[in-house]
């Protein structure tokens, strides 16, 4: 039953869901508990970091249904944790004010990439060191499913730059309450349809190679892939959709904390209609 590619397509799904929900709802946590809990977050969640690392390497050389399987979970392991560290303002960047208004276009790249520079800079090098490691590999589904998520978010972090119809702010946390003010909101920016063609491109070449697949390893492996891969599509057009993506988790996350800093309550002089 596992090596179904349907079945492969439904945990890619879950584990999309569930993982974004559990950072989420740490995150959320952290803020009510403030002070010290969001590196105690970040901290108590190393056991993830490890156990995809090694989950990764061990299965470089696995090309069997449970070795896709173990590489796919192992790679969301590593990116949720890296994931985490941002969101809870462990790892981001130097900048961590409001862009000021009138800033001019190049001001305002720089300050936003000041926003998040450390943590791009985790994410290429982890990229780079598993594309090393994974090099004439058996099994590179780890290695892949980590890359789409990586081209997915600098994708998306770019798209939210240029200008998108709907920002949702509703889980944005406390230490990061300055990001909305580099997001742009606009109908429609030079990048969205090329970052949505080229997603659609790697769908198919994704399904193409689930197509041809002549083993039942490399048959999950790209149901995976192909499942990843459509769901970072699904969610760049819930940036131009008006469509409520955010009850798929605002049922399972605590309230925030009272009185906390609410990122929709702070100026954001960058949200212009263009």
């Amino acid at each position: 039953m596992l090596s179904s590619p349907w079945i492969a397509a439904l945990v890619a799904l879950f584990l999309w869901w569930f993982s974004t929900g559990a950072i989420l709802m740490a995150v959320r946590r952290a803020d009510r508990e403030g002070n010290r809990a969001h590196i105690w977050a970040v901290l108590m969640n190393l056991p993830f970091l490890v156990l995809g690392a090694v989950g990764f390497i061990d299965t470089l050389g696995n090309g069997t249904v449970m070795g896709a399987y173990v590489a796919f979970l192992s790679a969301i392991a590593l990116w949720g944790w890296i994931e985490l560290s941002f969101l809870t303002g462990v790892i981001t960047g130097p900048n961590r004010s409001q862009m000021r208004d009138g800033a001019p276009e190049w001001e305002r790249f720089v300050r936003a990439w000041g926003t998040v520079a450390y943590h791009e800079v985790l994410l290429a090098a982890v990229l780079a060191a598993m594309i090393y490691a994974a090099w004439g590999a058996e099994n590179t589904v780890g290695m892949w499913t980590f890359a789409i998520l990586f081209a997915a978010r600098i994708s998306a972090k770019l798209n939210l730059y240029l200008g998108v119809r709907k920002i949702n702010l509703e889980f944005i946390p406390e230490p990061l309450t300055h990001l909305p003010s580099h997001f742009r909101v606009a109908r429609m920016n030079a990048l969205f349809p090329i970052s949505i063609t080229g997603l659609s491109f790697a769908l198919a070449c994704w399904m193409e190679r689930l197509w041809m697949a002549d083993t039942a390893g490399d048959t999950v492996g790209f149901a995976l892939l192909a499942a990843l891969t459509a769901l970072a599509l699904l969610e760049h057009w819930f940036m131009v959709l008006p469509l409520p993506d955010e009850k798929l988790w605002r049922w399972m996350l605590p309230d925030p904390r009272p009185g906390a800093a609410r990122p929709d309550d702070t100026p954001t002089p960058s949200q212009t209609m263009k």
